[in-house]
């Protein structure tokens, strides 16, 4: 296997899904000629051609309705938008159309989208570039959502949203597109939607987390683990969740800290709480604890280190819930 960065992942992943299945195409702004903004699609137009890595205008609406446009006459399309809160305008196709055309037809017809988009804070971006809009995807029905903390999820999980018959939001942590390199399979990789991830193994407390917020909660596991045994439970796909995983956890270690980057109010660590008090409430011996992103507008890059979760606010946590 391959050692590859987030982002060489997820453009192995193009070249193989392009190449397996003639119906996939990729759209969005800059994707062909520049290769996207983060160089993710770099190579697909020189190999695949215009057709099918096609460079659309800055508006983000319109390359969400022309990839319902396609997906309706039979093709598998792959919209990028260039930054999370980019994403906003096309919530109207999305939530309207998107997530209901399969309802609509009673099942007869597949709507297989995929929207993959950069998401999170942490690289000193200016406004508007740093977001965490997962709950607003989840909260669609009709509409999956997944998020990737490593290279082999980045491709795995990627090549499971190309490949289902339903869309599929599929979040990448921009945090961690090259600063987080792991081994990735060469050839055809699938992750499963809906499957969970131990990251790492322990027996006191479990940090639930997802995306960037997965090397975030191994580094607080590592920093208290003189104390306390953390396992992490790296959640990849949020809808569908993979309650399995977490129940297990949850009855093995009867503590769990929920940590995410989005904001605190309905946001998806509540969902996961709600989840734990309704079918764990007799293994739990203390509250569910979140670690999140406060409720206001993400701030401007001198005060995100404020905002974001950190290493010492999830120890924090695990610490209090001990103690409890």
């Amino acid at each position: 296997m391959a050692e590859r960065s987030i982002v060489e992942a997820i453009n192995d992943c193009f070249h193989v899904e392009l190449e397996r299945d003639p119906d996939v195409m990729v759209l969005g702004e800059d994707v062909g000629r520049a290769g996207g903004v983060f160089r993710a699609t770099v190579g697909l137009r020189e190999r695949f051609g215009s057709d099918r890595c096609v460079d659309t205008p800055v508006a983000e609406a319109g390359i969400m309705g022309t990839a319902i446009g396609l997906a309706m006459a039979g093709w598998r399309p792959v919209c990028e938008m260039q930054y999370d809160a980019f994403s906003y305008p096309a919530l109207d196709q999305l939530i309207n159309h998107v997530g209901r055309y399969r309802w609509r037809t009673r099942g007869t017809m597949e709507f297989p989208i995929t929207v993959r988009m950069p998401y999170g804070g942490g690289v000193r971006a200016p406004e508007l570039h740093d977001d965490s809009p997962e709950t607003y995807y989840v909260h669609t029905p009709g509409v999956k959502v997944a998020i990737p903390s490593t290279p082999a999820d980045a491709k795995g999980l990627l090549a499971a949203a190309i490949r289902d018959p339903d869309p599929v939001v599929v979040l990448e942590p921009k945090l961690h597109y090259r600063t987080i390199r792991g081994e990735v399979p060469d050839g055809e990789h699938v992750v499963p939607l809906g499957k969970a991830r131990v990251a790492r193994e322990g027996s006191d407390v479990t940090v639930v987390a997802y995306g960037s917020m997965v090397p975030l909660a191994e580094q607080a596991a590592e920093e208290i683990s003189g104390d306390a045994s953390v396992e992490v439970l790296d959640l990849r796909s949020l809808k569908p969740l993979d309650e399995d995983a977490l129940l297990a956890s949850t009855a093995k270690t009867g503590r769990v800290v929920v940590v995410q980057e989005a904001p605190r109010v309905c946001g998806f660590a509540a969902e996961v709480a709600a989840v734990l008090a309704e079918k764990a409430i007799l293994d739990l011996r203390g509250p569910v604890l979140r670690v999140t992103g406060y409720d206001v507008p993400y701030p401007y890059w001198q005060l995100e280190d404020v905002y974001m979760p950190s290493v010492a606010r999830v120890v924090d946590a695990v610490r209090r819930l001990l103690e409890f």
